[in-house]
């Protein structure tokens, strides 16, 4: 059996990885020169940083289990710090305990962030008609919108918006609870307050893990590191792994599927793939799928930038605390966040212990026009907000800007639904599935499970037995 997996972003790979595991014969096609998608490492001032997603949930196994099953379990790291903030109107503030994606269970975990004012209107949801009853009938909802009527809209501007947006870089006003925070839009249906929710979503262990257990993990040398070691394991095992090649379209045949290539060139195979964005899958099945292609030409993204910047530490007055701040967009900052990555990071800081690294992220949807700015701009840009919110008045000693055009899938209201919508187009081509970002969550051990749930159904259709359920596996 042979599968063609077209895009070589974790979510391809994933896939490939557990169809060669289960004895396929695979080809992965990627249209630019690297695999990795937002996986990405490059270098500020002799440091390899990652210049795209710098860390994964860790309470979700996915991710961290793909990084031990190609060798990279020694290098698996926690945070070196904690320590968040919110830079909101001025001031740095601890990032609140007590949480859900910035919903709060209690009102005094607000304290300081909010004004008194806000603090008594989200005391107040206790005191609204039960929550249950509107939300029984499991119609989906933005998560700013349930959360300004329960709580009011301080909350939401403080603290939800700056957390989804460092998640989707969206607008918490159409971001759909339902898909973006899928525990706390089951416990709205069950429960009589939206604290009350948010406490019974707290309480759940898979939520909340094991006590002291790191929220996120990362690997030493960085996530770039992690695409490297899964293209040498593919290709260990057989696969074929070809960057530089764009596919053009794609065309059942009675023996399976045919892949144009951009060289003019066809590929014959048993089986699909499609780990790419929601808009080249809508491209490639506009003639096999239309009604498929339409809902996920409709998908929309965001674009950002991340400005990594190498500072001497002798030239910073004081270090940045913590492990970073978020910026709520509420405030009209560049800048929706901060990571101090040589202070998150030991393997960062070792690197050079001379120099203290940092990154910033800018642009959010429907704002994409800074990532029009030179370079230089948006370095001087990034510097103002530091400034103001780290004290850090320091020039960089280099600096690197990554622009990641449409990099992020917005889970607007009826994502979900829309998601369905095309499984169920879908459902009527054997052989061809759909992986990545676009469609069940979009961090990195979700994207790892989109690969791995559209290799196993894969498996599933076209070898039914056995095989399709060989586990991912561990190293020792």
């Amino acid at each position: 059996m042979h599968v063609i997996v077209v895009g070589g972003g974790v979510a391809g790979l994933a896939a490939a990885h557990r169809l060669l595991t289960a004895g396929a014969r695979v080809t992965v096609l990627e249209a630019a020169g690297r695999f990795g998608g937002k996986l990405c490492s490059g270098q500020v001032a002799g440091v390899t940083v990652d210049l795209g997603a710098e860390s994964m949930l860790a309470r979700r196994p996915e991710g961290v289990d793909l990084a031990h099953a190609v060798g990279l379990g020694d290098a698996v790291r926690s945070p070196a710090i904690g320590g968040a903030a919110i830079f909101s109107q001025g001031a740095l503030r601890p990032m609140p305990a007590e949480h859900v994606m910035g919903v709060p269970g209690t009102p005094a975990a607000l304290t300081g962030v909010l004004s008194d004012a806000g603090l008594a209107r989200v005391a107040r949801d206790a005191e609204l008609p039960p929550l249950r009853l509107a939300t029984a009938v499991g119609e989906d909802v933005a998560v700013g919108q349930l959360v300004a009527e329960r709580m009011g809209a301080e909350v939401v501007d403080r603290l939800v918006e700056p957390l989804l947006g460092g998640v989707y870089a969206g607008d918490a006003y159409r971001i759909s609870l339902r898909s973006a925070v899928p525990r706390l839009f089951e416990a709205t249906r069950e429960h009589d307050s939206l604290l009350g929710a948010v406490r019974a979503v707290l309480r759940q262990p898979a939520a909340v893990g094991k006590p002291g257990d790191p929220v996120f993990a990362g690997l030493e040398g960085g996530l770039g590191t992690l695409p490297d070691a899964v293209v040498a394991a593919c290709r260990a095992a057989g696969g074929e792994l070809l960057g530089g090649v764009a596919v053009t379209g794609l065309r059942r045949t009675a023996r399976g599927w045919a892949v144009a290539l951009a060289d003019g060139h066809s590929l014959a195979a048993d089986g699909v793939v499609l780990a790419t964005p929601a808009s080249v899958a809508a491209r490639l099945l506009a003639a096999e799928a239309p009604a498929a292609a339409g809902e996920l030409g409709s998908v929309e993204y965001a674009s950002m930038a991340i400005v990594t910047m190498a500072f001497r530490r002798g030239d910073l007055a004081r270090l940045p605390r913590g492990s970073g701040f978020l910026v709520p967009a509420a405030d009209g900052r560049v800048i929706k966040g901060a990571t101090f990555t040589s202070a998150k990071w030991d393997w960062a800081a070792a690197a050079d212990p001379s120099l203290f690294v940092l990154r910033v992220s800018i642009g959010r949807h429907g704002s994409a026009a800074p990532l029009d700015w030179d370079d230089a701009d948006l370095v001087r840009a990034a510097l103002t907000d530091l400034s103001d919110a780290a004290g850090v008045v320091a020039g960089p000693v280099d600096a690197l800007v990554t622009r990641w055009r449409d990099g992020l899938p917005q889970y607007l209201v009826g994502h979900d639904a829309r998601v369905g919508r095309i499984r169920g187009y879908l459902s009527a081509l054997p052989g061809l599935r759909l992986a990545g970002a676009a469609y069940d969550g979009v961090g990195v051990p979700a994207c790892v499970a989109s690969g791995q749930r559209a290799a196993r159904e894969l498996l599933a259709t076209l070898r039914p037995g056995p095989l399709a359920d060989v586990p991912e596996p561990v190293a020792e």
